[in-house]
């Protein structure tokens, strides 16, 4: 039995990283999967040709989810294509890191924006069908960053530590409802974004995780697969660090 049979996903910002292995791993696992992508166009349709194979319904939907009216009508669309939603990850995320000295309006407004007026839009929305079904899971996307800070990274860490905050009080409210909302807190995972970093530097940080390694994708789209499933069924208002021990 997969453990996401008969369930559908949305999977915000999939077109690489983090947000695509979750929509990979969320499809072996049963689920029918909704994604967003929004720059990289080519990659999100290959994503959905790619995922097409492990047989269930998939469907890629270029969407910027930082406007309300986009991620409105992204709900809708979803709605009609699959004829329900059982399971929101909200993944979509950008860094503009930068000293605060040198921090533009611009650079904490657009961080702010995506990271997390996103989640807002795509809650709202989404949070009407699921009552209406009195059941749904939501998963947000933070960082070890939003737990505990970062140098360079303000605007960022402001955004994540908001999702905790926001996730933490939507459990609250939507809990009667039978709809769960978690957060996960990965660590530092390597993705397309660290691959550009000084291996040396990154030596270094792995030298303090207690796991003494970087965590991979797949370590954070299995903790998404317990928290989507009836597994977690008991769950709600938690914060998971996926982090080898960081925090």
């Amino acid at each position: 039995m997969k453990l996401l049979e008969g369930k559908t996903a949305l999977v915000t910002g999939a077109s690489k990283g983090i947000g695509r292995k979750i929509a990979e791993v969320f499809a072996a696992q049963g689920a029918n999967v909704a994604f967003t992508y929004l720059s990289s166009v080519e990659k999100g349709q290959a994503l959905e040709q790619e995922l097409q194979a492990a047989g269930t319904k998939v469907k890629g939907y270029r969407s910027d989810a930082s406007k309300f009216d986009q991620a409105e009508s992204l709900i809708n669309d979803i709605v009609a294509d699959f004829g329900t939603l059982d399971i929101v990850v909200n993944n979509a995320g950008i860094t503009k890191d930068g000293l605060l000295m040198r921090m533009t309006e611009q650079q904490w407004d657009d961080v702010l924006e995506v990271n997390l007026k996103s989640i807002f839009n795509v809650t709202k929305a989404a949070s009407k069908i699921m009552m209406k079904n009195r059941k749904g899971v939501f998963i947000n996307m933070s960082s070890v960053v939003g737990v505990q800070g970062n140098a360079g990274q303000a605007n960022y860490a402001a955004s994540k530590a908001g999702i905790i905050g926001f996730t933490k009080s939507i459990a609250k409210e939507l809990g009667s409802r039978n709809i769960r909302a978690n957060v996960v807190a990965p660590g530092f995972i390597k993705t397309e974004m660290t691959e550009v970093l000084d291996p040396k530097v990154v030596e270094g940080w792995e030298k303090d995780i207690p796991l003494k390694r970087a965590g991979e994708t797949e370590d954070i789209a299995n903790a998404c697969v317990f928290l989507a499933s009836d597994l977690s069924g008991y769950i709600t208002g938690q914060v998971l660090p996926v982090d080898g021990g960081m925090l």
